[in-house]
């Protein structure tokens, strides 16, 4: 498994919609040494990101202010960047191309992202 000893500099893409949700996520993130890209709190926000920003993984809330985030994980699979997907439905919140995705589901703790970004950072590493 990766320690996240290695994660320090780890560029992670935010985008979650709910102001506290998102300083949750980007605390444990920082915690854990990463830093944060955006965090985006809308679609097309997130999609400009998604597009040019320098980012070795992302966190995406699967619902963002009533639409769907798959335009932004289909632009950050394009690009191979690892993705978590969290949700208050867990893996059910999941479709199409990612149902096989790592999910964490909402309300979440700081190990559950964790093993959540570990396993996706492990897959792409193994790619």
């Amino acid at each position: 498994m990766i320690e996240t000893k290695d994660w320090n500099g780890l560029r992670v893409l935010v985008v979650e919609d709910e102001a506290m949700v998102s300083m949750l996520v980007e605390d444990m993130l920082l915690d854990l040494g990463c830093e944060i890209v955006g965090p985006a709190a809308r679609i097309p926000a997130a999609l400009d990101l998604a597009s040019s920003a320098e980012i070795d993984a992302a966190v995406l809330d699967v619902n963002v202010a009533g639409q769907a985030i798959w335009p932004v994980a289909d632009a950050l699979s394009a690009r191979g960047v690892p993705i978590v997907f969290t949700t208050g439905y867990g893996e059910s919140g999941l479709q199409g191309a990612y149902v096989s995705h790592d999910v964490v589901q909402k309300p979440f703790q700081i190990d559950d992202l964790v093993r959540a970004l570990s396993a996706s950072l492990e897959k792409s590493a193994a790619r």
